[in-house]
């Protein structure tokens, strides 16, 4: 009894520690805030997004849904590269530990969903 007790623990422990080891990060770790600044542009509401990596991994080619997304103001496509309903944010490159910020401006906010990411930690 004892014995398939420890090969039980020891099968969980071995679990867990793997499981954590290689799915440290996911899509829920990049957090999308927005805030109204207040300006309008072209008589639309500014909104000033946040685009953060709460990880310690990076993750690099993150795609946000984008669908019906509009502005009045012009984005940087280094920034936030708008394809259809896809944006690329950050031209693709990683986001580690650090924030990307855009602002853009119509009637109503988008909520840029992450829909993709290539997770890399070292």
């Amino acid at each position: 009894m004892a014995t398939s007790t420890i090969k039980l623990f020891t099968t969980i422990l071995f679990f867990v520690f793997f499981s954590q080891g290689y799915s440290k990060c996911s899509l829920k770790d990049i957090h999308v805030s927005q805030a109204i600044t207040g300006l309008t542009v072209k008589g639309k509401p500014e909104m000033n997004v946040t685009i953060a990596n709460w990880c310690s991994c990076a993750q690099s080619n993150l795609k946000l849904d984008c669908r019906g997304f509009q502005s009045t103001k012009a984005i940087n496509p280094s920034i936030l590269n708008v394809s259809g309903n896809v944006c690329l944010v950050n031209g693709g490159k990683p986001l580690l530990k650090a924030a990307v910020e855009f602002s853009y401006a119509w009637d109503t906010s988008f909520s840029f969903d992450p829909i993709s990411s290539s997770i890399s930690c070292n």
